[in-house]
């Protein structure tokens, strides 16, 4: 099994990886020619705002999942399903802690746990969405979007803007129920094209400063001013007239 631990990002991040490793035969080539997964996966989505969940059931339900899914700061991959084994494949950590609270108390750092092999999809296609780095949001003050770059454990201290976001791969053989490892994944030099492609990103992002779309939108602002200067500025907004 991997583990994958990512910092200065939320839950949303796992959605891009975990599609792509359960539903997109271009990057998992056991959904074609494995006949434990040619039948697909169950993907669990969870609502993060009105606490609701929906089982969507791939590939026949795989449009409208991308409906949803693809709007990561509201909507979050919980658990993957296989559809043959009827079992468990991947589960990820959704809990967004300024939704819990009902204020910012601190990041997320979501976690994320995938099953290899046997009916599952291989080491390689379960590490293989981490080759292109995704943009994810969190960095600075969580109010920001950035590049979410593989790197081993030795790198994986954000410093640049307090990011960009990490994220490291822990691989572990389970062997009479015990977990035997870890095998650090992302310390692949094959993994140091996709790291200089997030600094490419990263340079693009930061030279945005406090635009949209390097900046959250305000909705999605975890440390913001928005509503005290919205209360400042009230008596000055004029309706517009036609």
């Amino acid at each position: 099994m991997v583990v994958f631990l990512a910092d200065k990002t939320e839950p949303g991040a796992w959605n891009l990886p975990l599609y792509k490793i359960f539903a997109d035969p271009f990057n998992t080539a056991g959904l074609v020619i494995d006949p434990k997964m040619h039948k697909g996966f169950d993907f669990e989505v969870h609502d993060l705002i009105e606490h609701k969940k929906i089982v969507f059931h791939c590939p026949e339900d795989l449009y409208d999942m991308l409906v949803f899914i693809g709007a990561m700061g509201r909507y979050g991959i919980k658990a993957v399903y296989s559809r043959t084994l009827d079992e468990i494949a991947a589960v990820s950590s959704t809990q967004r802690l300024n939704l819990m609270a009902g204020k910012y108390v601190g990041k997320d750092d979501p976690v994320c746990i995938v099953r290899c092999q046997s009916g599952m999809p291989a080491v390689g296609e379960v590490l293989e969405p981490f080759s292109k780095p995704h943009l994810v949001a969190g960095w600075m003050r969580g109010s920001h979007y950035g590049p979410l770059m593989p790197c081993s454990v030795k790198q994986s201290t954000p410093t640049r803007f307090d990011g960009p976001p990490r994220v490291v791969a822990l691989g572990f053989q389970l062997c009479h129920g015990k977990l035997v490892g870890p095998q650090d994944f992302f310390a692949d030099p094959a993994y140091d094209e996709a790291r200089r492609k997030a600094n490419q990103i990263a340079d693009y992002m930061r030279s945005l400063g406090p635009f949209e779309p390097h900046r959250l939108g305000l909705d999605e602002l975890e440390y913001t001013t928005m509503p005290q200067v919205m209360e400042k500025l009230a008596g000055r907004f004029e309706p517009v007239q036609d």
